[in-house]
C-alpha cells in the first residue's frame, strides 16, 4: 500500500512500491513524539532547508539507514561537512532528476534557508501512480500556479501555521492556485506559536476551488 504517514510538524513518510521517503525528518525533538530515528528506516531524505524542526534527525538517520538526501546543494554541503559518509544527491531549484521511485523537482520557497548562503525549498515527487507537492515552509507566492500547471498534482502538502509560514487564508489561495486535488495541512500547532483550526482551513478551501481538505492528526496516514 503506498501511503503517507505524518508525523507532526513538517514531517511525513512516503512508502512507495517498497521505497521509503521521508521529508524533513524532525522526529526525535518533535512535540508530537510519534517515532524515534531509530523506528524509521529511509530510503531517501528529502529536506527542505536547516531550520531545526525541518533539518531535525537527517544525519542520524542517513548514517543509520545509508539512506540518500536530497536537498539544495548549499544544503548537501551543510550535511557533507558535519560527517563525509553521508550520501547526497545536490538539486537545485528548477532543475529534475530522476530516480530509481520516480522523479524529484526542486521548488522555491520563500522562507529562510537556516544555513549561511542558501535557499529554502520544496519538492515536486512525481510517481507513476501520483504526483505529491510538498510545499516545505514558505509563504503564498502566485507562481504556485505554474507549479500546478507544469503537472498535475495530485496530493499538495502545505502549511497552515502563519507567523512562520503562510497561514489559513493564504494557504487557501495556495490550494486554488496549485490546482491539487487533494491538501492535506501541515507546520501548525507544533509550538504556542502556530495554533491554527484546521477545519476552519478546509471551509476556506472550500469556498475557493474544489480540492479535498484531508486532515491527518500526527501518527495517522492517507493512501495515496
Amino acid at each position: 500500500m503506498n501511503q503517507l504517514r505524518f508525523y507532526g510538524q513538517a514531517c511525513f513518510t512516503l512508502e512507495y512500491n517498497g521505497t521509503t521517503l521521508i521529508f524533513d525528518p524532525y522526529l526525535s525533538a518533535n512535540p508530537a513524539k510519534v517515532a524515534m530515528p531509530e523506528d524509521v528506516h529511509p530510503d531517501y531524505i528529502l529536506v527542505t532547508h536547516g531550520h531545526a524542526d525541518h533539518l531535525g534527525d537527517t544525519v542520524a538517520l542517513a548514517k543509520a539507514n545509508d539512506a540518500l538526501v536530497i536537498t539544495t546543494a548549499e544544503m548537501g554541503r551543510y550535511l557533507t561537512a558535519q560527517d563525509s559518509a553521508i550520501r547526497v544527491e545536490p538539486m537545485h531549484i528548477g532543475g529534475k532528476w530522476a530516480f530509481p521511485f520516480g522523479t524529484v523537482r526542486i521548488t522555491p520557497a520563500l522562507h529562510g534557508a537556516g544555513i549561511p548562503g542558501g535557499v529554502a525549498c520544496g519538492f515536486v515527487v512525481e510517481l507513476e501512480e501520483c504526483t505529491v507537492y510538498f510545499a516545505g515552509d514558505t509563504a503564498l507566492f502566485s507562481d504556485m500556479k505554474l507549479i500546478g500547471r507544469r503537472k498535475a498534482i495530485d496530493v499538495a502538502l502545505l502549511p497552515i501555521g502563519d507567523r512562520f509560514t503562510m497561514g489559513p487564508e493564504d494557504a487557501a489561495e495556495a490550494a486554488a492556485l496549485l490546482g491539487a486535488k487533494t491538501i492535506i495541512p501541515m507546520h501548525y500547532n507544533g509550538n504556542p506559536r502556530t495554533q491554527q483550526d484546521p477545519y476552519y482551513f478546509a471551509s476556506l478551501v472550500k469556498k475557493c476551488c474544489d480540492a479535498d481538505v484531508v486532515i491527518l492528526n500526527p501518527g495517522e496516514s492517507y493512501q495515496v
